[in-house]
This record gives C-alpha cells, sequence and structure tokens, in this order.
C-alpha cells in the first residue's frame, strides 16, 4: 500500500504506465515534437465542422491508439479518468460514450493530465483497477471561441499570451509487481494557490504559484532536491511562468537547473507564432506521452518529475472580475530497471 508523506502518496509497489499514445494536429504537425506524435492530422475538424466534436473525435483515435498498443479492447477498461477544457468536460464526456468504459470525470483544466495519471496510479496500486485509463485534450478553435473570443474575430493576441494546443494523451496503467512499463512511484496532489492575477492573457503567471507550491511540498515529503531528478517538467508555463518560476524557486532556495516546460517543447516559440509557448490540456498531455515516457522505457532518463499546471477560471468568473486561481499536480515516473521487481504473492 503507499506510503502518506505530507502530500504526497509514496508507492512500496509502483504502478506502471504499460501504454501511452498522443495526437496532434497541424500546429504541432509543424513543431519539434512532430516525429514523436503517435497521430497527425492535418484536418483539425476531421471534416466534421464542428471544433467541439472534433476535440472528441482526436480524443478517442488517440484512446483507441493506446488500447491498441496496450492489447486491450474497450470492455477491458475497468475506471477511466477524463477530462478536458470544454464547459462540463463535454469532449470526454462523448468519448466515453464511445467507449462505455466505468468512468470518473475531471476537471483541472491544464493539470488533467497529471491529475489522472495520479488518480489512476492510486487506483492500480491499491488494487481497484488492473487497467485505468487516463486521458485528457484540448482543441485550440474550441478553447478560443469558449474562453476568449470566437477565431472570426480577429483579436490580437499579447506577447504574454499561449497557444492552447490542438492535441491529446491517454495512459493505460496497471498494478506493478512484474507488469512491463514505466514505473510511478509517487503522486503530489497541489493545493490551489490564488496570487490575484487577473490577466486572461497571462496564464503562465496565473499558474506559477501553484508549481511552486506544488514541487516545495513534494521535494519536502519526499526528502528530494532538484539535482535528484534528471528533468522536471511543468505543463505548459510557457516562456513567461517558467521565468517567474525560476525566480521563485531561487528564493526557495531549490533553483531548477533541469526545467524543461512542455509550453516551451511542443512548439518552437521563435518561429511559430504561438506567443510566450504552448498551453492546454492537451500540451503536457502530448509530451508526456511523446517525449518523457518513451525515453524513461529506454533508459535515458531514470527519474523524472512531471507537473501539469492549470488555470481554475472560468469565461463567467473572468467577466465578473475575480482572480485566476491555479493548481498543480505532480507524478515521479522512473526507468523500470530502477525499480526492482516484487514477486506476485
Amino acid at each position: 500500500m503507499p506510503v502518506r508523506s505530507g502530500d504526497t502518496l509514496i508507492f512500496s509497489t509502483p504502478p506502471v504506465v504499460r501504454a501511452w499514445a498522443c495526437a496532434g494536429g497541424k500546429k504541432e504537425a509543424e513543431g519539434p515534437l512532430a516525429v514523436e506524435f503517435d497521430l497527425l492530422f492535418s484536418d483539425t475538424s476531421f471534416g466534421c465542422g464542428k471544433w467541439e466534436k472534433a476535440e472528441s473525435l482526436l480524443q478517442q483515435k488517440c484512446v483507441a491508439r493506446c488500447l491498441t498498443k496496450a492489447g486491450l479492447d474497450p470492455d477491458q477498461v475497468d475506471l477511466a479518468f477524463g477530462g478536458d477544457l470544454q464547459a462540463q468536460c463535454t469532449a470526454s464526456n462523448y468519448t466515453m460514450r464511445w467507449l462505455g468504459a466505468p468512468y470518473a470525470g475531471l476537471y483541472g483544466a491544464c493539470s488533467t493530465m497529471a491529475e489522472g495519471l495520479a488518480l489512476a496510479a492510486c487506483f492500480a496500486a491499491a488494487g481497484f483497477a488492473r487497467q485505468a485509463l487516463a486521458f485528457t485534450s484540448s482543441h485550440f478553435c474550441a478553447a478560443e471561441r469558449q474562453f476568449r473570443t470566437p477565431l472570426d474575430y480577429g483579436g490580437k493576441r499579447t506577447t504574454t499570451a499561449q497557444w492552447t494546443a490542438t492535441a491529446a494523451g491517454a495512459c493505460i496503467l496497471s498494478p506493478g509487481g512484474g507488469q512491463a512499463g514505466v514505473p510511478v512511484t509517487s503522486v503530489t496532489f497541489g493545493r490551489v494557490q490564488d496570487y490575484e492575477v487577473h490577466d486572461i492573457n497571462n496564464m503562465g503567471a496565473a499558474m506559477m504559484p501553484a508549481a511552486v507550491s506544488t514541487l516545495c511540498h513534494h521535494f519536502a515529503d519526499t526528502a528530494t532536491r532538484p539535482a535528484d531528478y534528471d528533468a522536471i517538467f511543468t505543463g505548459d508555463l510557457g516562456r513567461v511562468g517558467s521565468g517567474l518560476l525560476h525566480d521563485q524557486m531561487r528564493r526557495e532556495g531549490l533553483p531548477l537547473e533541469n526545467h524543461l516546460d512542455c509550453g516551451c517543447l511542443l512548439y518552437d516559440v521563435d518561429t511559430q507564432q504561438v506567443q510566450a509557448g504552448g498551453s492546454g490540456a492537451g500540451c503536457s498531455a502530448a509530451v508526456l506521452c511523446a517525449h518523457v515516457l518513451p525515453r524513461l522505457m529506454d533508459g535515458r532518463w531514470r527519474r523524472v518529475l512531471f507537473l501539469s499546471t492549470g488555470a481554475l477560471m472560468s469565461q463567467t468568473t473572468y467577466l465578473q472580475g475575480e482572480s485566476i486561481p491555479g493548481i498543480a499536480h505532480a507524478v515521479e515516473l522512473a526507468a523500470p530497471d530502477t525499480v526492482p521487481a516484487k514477486k506476485e504473492a
């Protein structure tokens, strides 16, 4: 059973991510990680003419690829954890209408992949699920229409704004003890932080305090420091939020020399006109499944901390003048041979 240390659950027998898949759209196909994607589509409407439906179709294709890689049928999924940025998580709800497995819907905004991965790991480690699915997505056009302005409005984007990824990621987690895959050694659930940021075009600044809070709790709970990890990934702080994160972590006495941000990895920030970088629930999900998990599986990295960050406002609260709270959840991942296999009784 897991051991609780502060906000962190440490797994004595780590569950494993046994299969994963990611899918992206046209912008992602032009980015530096394109060759690492499982699926890429030039038509991000999928011919259906509705951005919201297109996002669900993107999810479905991603989940289907993940199940194929795991050698599973949909009816073998014990429980699915999923969510997205659409109102009432409709993209995920319609995906689950297609999949038909037991489902726990999540809303963590852009933190949803780490949240779903952490919950799936807990259920697998406790023996409540043999095959737990964690998935999420975002779609640039659907998100712009919901949170800012429709695309045909033609509004000018600020330099602090970030580009919502048209991307999806999915993982299958199973109990450890001999199962092949990438071990999840611990998870740290975050606390909501609000430092009174009101600018909806500066999500990096709004989410940064939550990243700092979760990182500090994780390091204290696990008696580790940043240098103990090959890489520390944040979800989508972008250039602005990443700079603020580095400044604050130095003040905390925990400089992040090995930090990488998914919002700065998914796109070429200098050439792709994404302003401060990528964002959206699909951003960190795609980077996790395309870039992080394969490098752990083949031993290029030994120990990684994956942290997704989310801004928890809505279009209604923003228009009412509310500030933007943030949340961040962390998942510690390891190369397979760093965790001794335990034989089944």
